[in-house]
């Protein structure tokens, strides 16, 4: 099977090599010492401060969303939170679940966020600001610089879920000025579904500290205190996390972020390319793309129908939709371990099935 979906992803050689491996006893100094490299990559991958700190937690993206939630913000604050889609929308509940204050900017699947979204908002004391710099479900990746200057001009903590983009396209959370940064290790990283990675601006360092969390697990105060000697307070998932380690090595030994966010533009291009040469009767359906994934409407077929198809027939995952996207939207990424010669066989699959009458 090639795995076209936005994760889990396609590994490479190296870390499918470590999930073949027993998995160690991890309370030792080489264990520690795995950790602590971690973070640092991380810190130079997403451009933080100096000071900032990364937590590894042992959850999904999902649960990584809830931690920040749960740890940086209370009933004190006064939210934004951008939904445009089904991860947009968990933050919402989010907020709701721990009564955090909140208004809502709704956006129709596939449109961009825009200044005129945004001006009602100025000067009106929100203390915090919520989104997905890339709304997965939809394909739609929003401007983040243009929060950022929001965000910096309201004094607003901004938490940003950057799952799906991670890696695939450019972020300086430092510039940005964001105070939580999410991702997970199944995206870009291309490792196992298991970690949640949290990079941590002092800002948020500040409001862990000052903040009472709901839940022991979860907890930051209790990561970040066993991070400084690169351990967590529960058992991890081990051997995920060694994925992550011989990953970030690999990513830094082909060039680092840069090199990286290239080779997934490379591929977002060729296939994209591919899809008006051979005039397929697909149309994409953001206003704002990603290189992560390229969301498509066909015109002459239903999504659902099409990925079973793909998957069933010729031995390859599209990524689907759920919901009320499930017939009209499915996506093809651009992340893990995929070559041009991949999409190739996808895109014959395609011509295949529009000459059997399919699409």
């Amino acid at each position: 099977m090639i795995n076209f979906t936005v994760g889990p992803v396609q590994s490479s050689d190296a870390v499918r090599a470590i999930g073949a491996e027993q998995v160690p006893y991890f309370r030792t100094s080489e264990f520690s010492e795995t950790m602590l490299e971690n973070e640092r990559l991380i810190k130079k991958f997403a451009q933080t401060t100096e000071d900032s700190r990364v937590v590894f937690m042992t959850c999904s993206g999902s649960g990584g969303m809830e931690t920040a939630v749960m740890n940086c913000l209370s009933k004190e604050d006064k939210a934004l939170v951008v939904n445009g889609g089904s991860f947009g929308q968990r933050f919402v509940e989010l907020l709701q679940l721990h009564e955090i204050p909140y208004t809502e900017i709704k956006l129709e699947p596939g449109r961009a966020l825009k200044p005129e979204h945004l001006a009602p908002f100025e000067n009106q004391g929100y203390t915090a600001f919520l989104l997905q710099k890339h709304e997965t479900s939809t394909g739609v990746h929003y401007d983040i610089n243009l929060v950022g200057d929001f965000c910096k001009r309201n004094n607003c903590f901004l938490i940003v879920d950057t799952i799906s983009t991670f890696l695939c396209d450019p972020f300086n959370m430092a510039e940005v000025g964001a105070g939580v940064m999410i991702t997970g290790s199944q995206k870009a990283l291309a490792c196992a579904p298991g970690i949640a990675i949290l990079a941590l601006a002092p800002s948020a360092l500040a409001r862990i500290e000052k903040n009472k969390c709901c839940c022991q697990y979860l907890d930051l105060k209790l990561a970040l205190k066993n991070m400084e000697r690169g351990q967590t307070p529960w058992t991890p998932a081990v051997g995920i996390l060694r994925q992550i380690n011989v990953r970030l090595k690999e990513i830094e030994a082909m060039g680092g972020a840069e090199a990286e966010i290239a080779r997934c533009a490379e591929l977002a291009k060729y296939f994209r390319a591919k899809i008006v040469e051979h005039q397929l009767p697909f149309e994409i359906v953001s206003e704002s793309m990603s290189n992560a994934v390229t969301p498509l409407h066909p015109t002459t077929a239903s999504a659902n129908d099409l990925f079973l198809k793909i998957k069933d027939e010729y031995g390859m995952w599209i990524c689907p939709n759920g919901g009320s996207m499930k017939d009209t939207v499915f996506r093809v990424g651009h992340i893990g371990y995929l070559t041009f010669k991949d999409y190739d066989k996808l895109i014959d699959a395609f011509l295949d099935l529009r000459e059997k009458g399919v699409i």
